[in-house]
Parts: C-alpha cells; sequence; structure tokens
C-alpha cells in the first residue's frame, strides 16, 4: 500500500491531542470512542483505564500506518468493494483501489473483522504482540450494554456501525473531491455541484470551509471539513476519472467529515452550543458544506 501524502497532524482525523478539547467538546473521554472502564459508552474493557491505548501507543505503532503511533494492524487496502462497483452514472471522480490510510485507520475496527481491543501494545509494558492478538484481541474481557458487539469483540453483522469490505452503500472514500482537477498549482473543480476548496498556505493541503462555524474564509481550524493529498500519478483507479489530473490533489476519506475525538453526533465535524448540545446532519448541513444543492 503506498502511503498518502500527510498534511498535518492537524488535517489528520486521527491525529494528536491537539484536536482532542475546543470550545464545543469535552474530547475523546466523554465519546464511544473511550473504551477504557472510565467510558460511559455502550462497549468498554474493564482490566484498563487507559482510552488512547485502544488507538495510539507510545510504543510500537504499526509503521505502515501514517496515523501517528497506530496500536493497529491495518486491513488490507485493496480489499474493499467501493462505490464506484455500482456503475451510478453520476461518479465523474476516481476512487483508489487502494482504501487510504486515514479509513483504514478507522476500518481496523468499523469492518467488523477485528476486536475492539485488538492492539499491537497492551497497557502498561510486557504486552507487545506483532499480529495484533489475532482477531479475537487481547481475549476481549469487555462489555458491550447495546449488543453491538459479538462474543470476540468485534462489530456485529449487520448494525449500521460495522461498515464491512462492502462500501458501496457508503459514501465515497478515496474519491476525487469535485471530480477532480484540483492540483498542487491550482485548478478548479470539474463540478460546478462542488464547493471550491481552500488551500493552506499554497502547500499540498486542502480544506472545505464549513460555514457554519464562521464567515467564509475565516481561516483553517479543526471544524473545517478536512480533504487528504495523495499522489493520483502513482496510485491505479478502481474506474476511469473523466479528468485524471496527475500529482498532488485532494481525496475525501472517513476523516473528513469525521474526527473520532469529538463529542459531536457521530462524530461529525459539526460544532456544539455552550450548554453541551450538539450538532448533526440538521438540514443536511453536513452535505450542504461541499455540495452546492
Amino acid at each position: 500500500m503506498r502511503q498518502f501524502v500527510k498534511a498535518s497532524l492537524a488535517t489528520i482525523a486521527l491525529g494528536a491531542a491537539l484536536v482532542f478539547a475546543g470550545t464545543a467538546t469535552a474530547g475523546i473521554a466523554s465519546t464511544k470512542h473511550n473504551l477504557g472502564s472510565s467510558g460511559t459508552g455502550p462497549n468498554t474493557v474493564s482490566d484498563t483505564g487507559e482510552i488512547c491505548i485502544f488507538c495510539h501507543t507510545p510504543h510500537g505503532g504499526d509503521t505502515a500506518a501514517p496515523v501517528p503511533l497506530w496500536n493497529k494492524v491495518l486491513t488490507t487496502a485493496n480489499n474493499f468493494q467501493t462505490y464506484d462497483e455500482l456503475g451510478t452514472s453520476t461518479l465523474d471522480a476516481g476512487i483508489f483501489v487502494n482504501v487510504g490510510s486515514v479509513s483504514l485507520a478507522c476500518l481496523t475496527c468499523h469492518d467488523g473483522t477485528r476486536a475492539l481491543d485488538n492492539i499491537l501494545n497492551g497497557p502498561g509494558s510486557g504486552d507487545f504482540g506483532a499480529a495484533g492478538g489475532g482477531v479475537t484481541g487481547r481475549a476481549w474481557n469487555g462489555t458491550s450494554t447495546d449488543n453491538s458487539l459479538d462474543a470476540d469483540g468485534r462489530f456485529v453483522a449487520g448494525a449500521i456501525f460495522n461498515l464491512g469490505k462492502d462500501l458501496t452503500n457508503d459514501h465515497p472514500i478515496g474519491v476525487q473531491y469535485g471530480g477532480g482537477g484540483i492540483t498542487l498549482g491550482g485548478g478548479s473543480t470539474n463540478d460546478e455541484d462542488f464547493v471550491q476548496p481552500q488551500q493552506v498556505g499554497g502547500s499540498a493541503r486542502w480544506y472545505v470551509d464549513n460555514r457554519i462555524t464562521g464567515a467564509d474564509g475565516d481561516g483553517f481550524d479543526k471544524w473545517d471539513f478536512k480533504l487528504y493529498t495523495r499522489d493520483s500519478s502513482a496510485e491505479t483507479f478502481n474506474n476511469t476519472p473523466t479528468s485524471s489530473a496527475n500529482g498532488l490533489e485532494p481525496f475525501v476519506e472517513c476523516g473528513s467529515c469525521h474526527d473520532p475525538h469529538f463529542e459531536t453526533t457521530t462524530f461529525l465535524r459539526m460544532p456544539g452550543t455552550p450548554d453541551g448540545a450538539t450538532e448533526s446532519n440538521s438540514g443536511s448541513q453536513v452535505c450542504l458544506t461541499c455540495h452546492t444543492k
């Protein structure tokens, strides 16, 4: 799997602690992604109070993953059915054969093939396993109060959060933003139905301004919808794009709309209010951030 070009820790959805807290969020400790004993979500592991360990580790991380210090074995990148296989006539963007590493990080749990406690490096020291403990992880000893996990700690088949390996009924990932045509040297989207993305300081970093958090052009921040830089000239597309611009360009991945550290509805990049309420896709604001409909 070729690694996508990292933008910065700020643009990696599964990044470091700088995205943990914000004006409208209490951080990962209050989300369902806190799988430790202090977690208040439906799935927790009773033998550790650690939180970050279920995704990140200070030592022994997966070096194939550009996601910081990733504590799981990435799923094979070309082992998924992608949106282009539906044959929809309106898809005018390329989708890579290899799912991007940011999305693969999410799919290490959400494809339903591995237990949530399947980690390379366990809490404390002396509990390292290069294979990630096998598909059943560390012999799953947690609780699942909503029956969303099977006896081995994997998401049950058919659950909405178990995406499986058939991604044809999910939002496209590893897909050129706006039909392609946006490159490091400039360029616009091929499709006027998409908002033109912003570029950070002339670098190969793009984002779509989340206008619900402020005025257009108010600068790059953690609520903006991240686009992930990949080299379209170095990888293979599943389909034939209408315009396949060579070189670095922005792509949509899971982390474009979600940040696993946010205490918002389904981890969306939509800010909450000071009284603790969280935003969702009310009024289709998530969709309308990128799509001009």
